[in-house]
């Protein structure tokens, strides 16, 4: 009754039960599970209790990643915006910093929650948590939020792809920014269309972005996209919101991201065969961590 594979799918749901995205998310999952949806609401609550964490061990502890590429920059971007120095206004800084402080704990081998990857798990607790800090949203606005996410990324994965490996960072970094602009929406009070059609806004601005990470390593330059995909979120949200129209359907979104990363080259699907990770830099620090590796260090 409450199962959906596409977008337009989802809308005709919401419209026919008079429900916002979360609900029929959440009706979805118990449909399929048998779970009371008390247990379903708090298993997610708990995603964002880690995702909550992750953020503040970012932000305050001094993290180093076990190669030694990253680490530490979350919380020197923190400084500036407590000294009031950043050049983005505030909560961008804000989200943008807390964003990096999930990938580098992950770097560091952290618990994080994937959202919808590992490689691109900032960007929906940097986005959602600064912007309901902001507003004074409480923990069940965030939560219901997140199922929102958990919607757009069902259809995602269902009609293209959340993997680096197959379809660039676009289906990653885009796929989790996509996700998080449609929490943001729902978050803001907007309605399930607007969720979509930020939803679209996101991918549309990061199609055809590869997968290029130095050394193989989710670190370089994965953390800064995820920055990015959260500022990304929140200025397609307030795209939505003002009124804005994608033009292009959700849907076809979707569907041309995926074709999009079938045409982008192996070399640019994660292998760090090819873009960033083929710089005469990244080789002499995949050689110098491989050495280390061999040593024991």
């Amino acid at each position: 009754m409450y199962q959906f594979n596409y977008g337009y799918e989802l809308l005709e749901l919401t419209k026919k039960f008079n429900k916002p995205i979360s609900e029929i998310v959440m009706l979805a999952e118990q449909e399929r599970t048998g779970e009371d949806l008390e247990v379903i609401f708090e298993k997610m609550k708990k995603n964002l209790q880690v995702m909550r964490e992750a953020i503040n061990k970012g932000l305050n502890e001094d993290i180093k990643s076990v190669s030694g590429l990253s680490g530490g920059d979350a919380k020197k971007l923190y400084a500036r915006i407590v000294i009031g120095n950043t050049l983005s206004c505030e909560t961008m800084a804000k989200a943008a910093a807390s964003a990096l402080a999930v990938t580098e704990v992950n770097a560091s081998m952290g618990r994080i929650v994937a959202a919808p990857t590992a490689g691109s798990s900032g960007v929906i607790p940097g986005a959602l948590i600064t912007v309901a800090r902001k507003f004074g949203k409480n923990e069940d606005d965030m939560t219901k939020a997140l199922f929102t996410a958990s919607g757009i990324g069902i259809i995602i994965a269902k009609n293209a792809t959340l993997a680096g490996a197959e379809g660039g960072c676009q289906a990653e970094v885009g796929s989790a920014s996509a996700m998080a602009a449609g929490a943001l929406v729902e978050l803001m009070g907007g309605t399930p269309e607007q969720c979509l059609t930020a939803a679209a806004f996101a991918i549309m601005n990061l199609l055809g972005l590869v997968c290029d990470p130095v050394a193989g390593l989710v670190e370089i330059p994965c953390e800064k996209r995820n920055a990015l995909g959260a500022l990304n979120a929140m200025i397609c949200a307030d795209f939505a919101i003002a009124g804005m129209d994608s033009v292009i359907p959700f849907d076809e979104v979707v569907e041309t991201m995926y074709r999009v990363g079938k045409a982008i080259p192996s070399a640019l699907r994660e292998t760090a065969e090819g873009g960033l990770a083929k710089t005469p830099t990244a080789m002499r620090l995949k050689k110098e961590i491989f050495e280390k590796e061999k040593r024991g260090d």
